[in-house]
């Protein structure tokens, strides 16, 4: 695990709030702005040298972890996949065992084995095939290629129409790591323009201050019901993109969230308002989600807490988190990036259907 760092101050307030209080909440770790940017490698099909392996971690993942990388990537390029084919195989491996062949299953498949946790049925050869890193990563290809429409799926949920888990959202964390590793390893740079749901926030491009008013003057309500340009204003802003809401009128605002009529508020009050709506909640970093810090959860406020957004996850459990005020004043009210350690936030707020 990474060294945790003090991080800045940040001031969190909503519409009906004392307008003038501020609140201060330490977070753990520095910004990362190109963890954050990654999105899919550029190009059709790559290929590595796998002689030429890095010395350094990427993303949290090194030595023998990168090889059995390399070996997915050419696996797939001995199938002319694209590299947005070759990376969803490295991403499906990261989910599945950490980029290890593990000579072990778990309780929902105790005979699954290798690189993808591939099950005895039959269907993914022998044994030794299944512990083997191209050969398993050859049939996981062969069988993403069998899917109808593959290639416009969203990636994790790609994988999961090979892999077959309860979870068709499981991969998604893992997509920003396997693009850093992919796009590594293979020399490529990685874009923004080729895939929509390739980047950042699912449903919406997310690649970074992309708050529609990042001017407007604090303490007065935003669009949205909330105070302009405080942690709960960009929240809110990214759930509505993810429900596909961009312009006005909002999907959700302050006001309208919660069925009871009540508002969804301040940062404190944002995992009632989850709860009494019925998404669901988790303790698992995913792309898009939103992250709670209760009140003097991580140095956060004893009365109001703070909320961001989960921007990319990395290979070591940490993740890349996005919001407003988290930066000192006089840079208090703008958008900041920084990693934070899993274990510091409270809770993951998911969308619906995430889980």
């Amino acid at each position: 695990m990474q060294n945790v760092k003090t991080g800045p101050v940040v001031i969190v307030a909503a519409i009906f709030a004392p307008i003038f209080l501020v609140l201060s909440i330490i977070l753990f770790g520095g910004g990362d702005k190109a963890a954050a940017n990654v999105c899919t490698p550029t190009g059709g099909s790559i290929s590595v040298d796998e002689s030429k392996l890095p010395k350094v971690p990427i993303a949290g993942y090194e030595g023998e972890q990168l090889k059995n990388a390399a070996l997915v990537i050419n696996a797939g390029k001995a199938l002319k996949l694209s590299a947005r084919g070759q990376t969803i195989g490295v991403m499906t491996a990261m989910g599945e065992s950490g980029l290890k062949v593990l000579n072990y299953g778990d309780g929902p498949g105790p005979d699954s084995r290798g690189l993808f946790q591939q099950r005895d049925n039959g269907a993914w050869g022998s044994y030794t095939d299944r512990m083997d890193p191209t050969i398993s990563a050859t049939n996981f290809f062969k069988a993403l290629q069998k899917v109808d429409g593959w290639e416009k799926l969203e990636p994790t949920k790609a994988a999961n129409r090979v892999q077959r888990n309860e979870d068709p959202y499981h991969y998604q964390s893992y997509w920003p790591a396997a693009v850093a590793v992919a796009a590594a390893l293979g020399d490529v740079p990685a874009t923004d323009g080729s895939w929509e749901s390739s980047c950042g926030i699912p449903g919406e491009s997310g690649k970074g201050d992309d708050l529609p008013w990042p001017n407007s003057p604090i303490y007065q309500p935003s669009p949205l019901g909330m105070y302009n340009r405080e942690c709960v204003d960009f929240a809110l802003w990214r759930v509505n993109q993810q429900l596909g809401s961009t312009s006005a009128p909002y999907k959700v605002v302050n006001g309208t969230f919660r069925p009871d009529g009540v508002l969804l508020g301040s940062a404190v009050t944002w995992k009632d308002g989850w709860d009494v709506k019925g998404w669901p909640t988790g303790k698992t970093p995913r792309v898009g989600a939103v992250v709670w810090y209760a009140p003097g959860a991580g140095g956060a406020d004893a009365t109001f807490g703070h909320v961001a957004v989960v921007k990319a996850v990395n290979g070591d459990g940490s993740y890349v988190e996005e919001g407003y005020n988290g930066n000192p004043a006089p840079n208090d009210h703008t958008y900041y990036t920084r990693t934070v350690q899993n274990s510091v936030p409270s809770a993951f707020l998911y969308m619906p259907g995430s889980k």
